[in-house]
């Protein structure tokens, strides 16, 4: 767990356990031997990603940034993806903070692939519903007509059960682009990794904090041609890392990395080499 307190905003990253994917995946056509130097893999090619939630609060407002797994998931599943968390990760975290998940005001959804979402609702076999009582969700409306359009080259990546219940709850704020949820968090918008992923940007005391998502996933992916191959549109996330890094380097932006399981939060700088992790 990691704080990060501003004037007006105190950020908290949250650990929801790690799991595991294929490294190869992870780095579409960039070589095994220079993505393993930083992300050694597995007997099975797999690396360790962790599952990195974030809770931004701020007048009044508890806002979770991604909500991982979930629960309810089958031991196939967990097996497949090598998840060490807890089922009740939510709440134990939440726990160290003394809040309970009454106290989330907004869920903040970067996109609705399982591993974003998941922890969202609960019940998901028989009585799916909101799995925060009293919050909002916001979502864009694009990448949910997308995450219901069942394309086959991503369908596996969304279980409707893990946002169709905030939809019928009426619980569901659909955005439709870029837009200020709140005086210095504003969003910035991404189509390559999948259509209208959305970026929180937190901006105070001349200091700008963006969570990366699966835009920057890991602190190793800032280098361009560093791209997942999970992408549906990589050169469009090629396009996006060229029109973002150089104003993330010229103002000193912190991301936060979702799914790196060694290093929380880095500003990219520029040298010679292209884009890099500053150390």
């Amino acid at each position: 767990m990691a704080v990060i307190t501003t004037t007006r905003f105190k950020l908290t990253t949250l650990e929801f356990g790690n799991f595991k994917l294929d490294g190869g995946a992870m780095f579409g056509v960039v070589p095994r031997t220079l993505w393993g130097r930083y992300h050694p893999p597995d007997e099975f090619n797999r690396i360790e990603m962790a599952l990195r939630c974030l809770l931004i609060e701020t007048e009044g407002k508890r806002i979770l940034v991604d909500t991982g797994f979930g629960e309810g998931r089958s031991e196939r599943f967990k097996e497949i993806y090598a998840f060490t968390g807890h089922e009740d990760y939510l709440d134990r975290g939440l726990a160290e903070l003394g809040m309970t998940r009454d106290d989330i005001t907004d869920v903040f959804l970067t996109h609705l692939h399982f591993d974003h979402t998941g922890g969202s609702t609960i019940n998901k076999s028989s009585n799916p519903s909101p799995a925060f009582p009293n919050a909002l969700y916001h979502l864009q409306r694009l990448q949910l007509e997308h995450a219901r359009s069942r394309l086959e080259r991503d369908k596996a990546s969304y279980f409707a059960e893990d946002f169709e219940p905030l939809v019928v709850a009426g619980v569901a704020i659909l955005h439709d682009g870029p837009f200020t949820l709140l005086p210095g968090f504003d969003t910035i918008i991404c189509n390559g990794h999948t259509p209208a992923m959305q970026l929180p940007r937190i901006r105070d005391d001349g200091q700008t904090f963006v969570y990366g998502a699966d835009l920057i996933p890991l602190s190793s992916q800032f280098p361009l041609p560093w791209i997942m191959a999970y992408d549906l549109y990589p050169v469009t996330t090629l396009e996006e890392k060229k029109n973002l890094l150089p104003q993330a380097v010229e103002e000193g932006w912190t991301f936060i990395f979702e799914h790196d399981a060694r290093i929380v939060q880095g500003k990219v700088i520029k040298t010679e080499k292209g884009f890099n992790l500053a150390t």
